[in-house]
């Protein structure tokens, strides 16, 4: 088990009830693949450096989390195919 961080951008006219929703899939994901989240920070809505699909701002959320190497491929496998996700980086602490 390696350390990581994961920085979602999500879509910032997403209601809050779709971003907790999508937070738990993502937790659900990390859990499925014998991993475990030790925090999520939601960081809010931020102003962008610059556009991304026509947005100016983002909803960032900000996970810790342990899991094994093997999972952070079919993570990002995952996330690239999540429609409010605009940007996401997972690094290995």
């Amino acid at each position: 088990m390696r350390d990581y961080e994961l920085i979602l951008i999500l879509q910032p006219d997403l209601e809050e009830g779709a971003t907790n929703d999508l937070v738990e899939k993502v937790k659900g994901w990390i859990v499925d693949g014998s991993g475990s989240v030790a925090k999520i920070d939601f960081w809010g809505k931020r102003h962008l450096a610059y556009a991304i699909k026509k947005q100016r701002e983002g909803q960032y959320v900000h996970f810790k989390m342990q899991m094994p190497p093997a999972l952070g491929a079919q993570l990002e496998r995952s996330l690239r195919f999540q429609e409010p996700v605009m940007r996401f980086l997972l690094t290995q602490l």
